[in-house]
């Protein structure tokens, strides 16, 4: 088990960690609906209270800080904490918060052909806008087809980029922007696609999956969820039912795991002086935690006050 740090405990199933300059951080807390900016010191405050489920979050070229909301999530509790059991019926959305004034906008809903369903995670490009993950819903005897969607910060414009994914759910940018990747939580594989421009992907002939090359597939209970990329370009993707976070390389030739008490763990950004301190969110325990990373993380696009 690797060790760590607690930075702050009592989250209602937080994702989306976000390292601030000053030493601080923000989470989205899913369950308790809620932007929560995280002191160094571990002191919880709200920014701002939000609806349905926000499921991942990234800062924006303007300063305000993009979520992903899946509409919610039905949970369970038992002596490790809190699980998710099912998915809302509402229909998720794009949404924006000021961190200044904790203002709430809502940007995107679906395009003019699809309702989004259950948008779960986004990274920001150097174009202005940001590929995202839209996960699907499971009902009792029915699953969506999931996508990635390519979206202009501003509002102005969506589009399905990728279609036919597995409940797509961590999704990542090359530390040259030029290659995009995606894991898909049930089939444990992270997929590549290469960028050929913005929001426009290249896909590989069959049969390759869903046109994506494959980087890994995982074994064992190892679901995926979100991740981040380092400054090497590894893909760092956390795991769901056995917990911790994978270390896969850029040719997917190895896989090297930290192991992390928590069979949700969601969510991994990098930040400190150096970039070598990770942070995950446990969010069955509802916990923020950091640990050493072997190499720096990938800085943000849009760093703002990001270290």
């Amino acid at each position: 088990m690797t060790k760590f740090d607690i930075i702050t405990e009592g989250l209602r199933f937080p994702e989306g960690p976000v390292a601030l300059a000053d030493g601080s951080w923000l989470v989205v807390e899913i369950a308790g609906q809620a932007l929560t900016h995280i002191a160094s010191d571990g002191t919880k405050t709200v920014i701002a209270q939000l609806e349905g489920g926000p499921n991942g979050a990234a800062m924006g070229p303007d300063g305000w800080v993009y979520i992903c909301n899946s509409g919610g999530w039905i949970y369970a509790e038992n002596d490790d904490g809190m699980y998710p059991i099912g998915q809302s019926e509402r229909s998720g959305w794009i949404e924006r918060v000021n961190l200044k004034t904790g203002q709430v906008e809502h940007l995107y809903a679906g395009t003019s052909e699809k309702t989004l369903n259950s948008p779960n995670d986004l990274v920001f490009d150097d174009h202005g806008g940001f590929w995202f993950t839209d996960l699907g819903k499971r009902r009792a005897d029915t699953r969506d087809v999931g996508a990635v969607y390519y979206a202009k910060a501003d509002g102005s414009h969506i589009e399905c980029a990728i279609p036919l994914l597995y409940e797509p759910n961590g999704i990542g940018l090359s530390p040259d922007g030029d290659r995009l990747y995606v894991a898909e939580t049930p089939t444990r594989r992270v997929l590549a696609f290469d960028i050929i421009a913005p929001g426009k992907a290249k896909f590989a002939p069959w049969p390759a999956p869903s046109g994506g090359q494959l980087v890994r597939a995982l074994p064992g209970l190892n679901n995926l969820d979100s991740l981040a990329v380092d400054s090497a370009g590894h893909i760092c993707v956390a795991a769901l039912g056995e917990g911790g976070i994978w270390d896969i390389s850029p040719d997917g030739a190895t896989a090297d795991k930290t192991l992390l008490p928590d069979r949700f763990s969601t969510n991994i950004c990098f930040g400190g002086s150096d970039g070598t301190t990770a942070f995950a969110t446990l969010s069955m325990s509802g916990l923020l935690v950091s640990f050493p990373w072997r190499r720096p993380g990938l800085k943000p696009r849009h760093q703002g006050d990001l270290w």
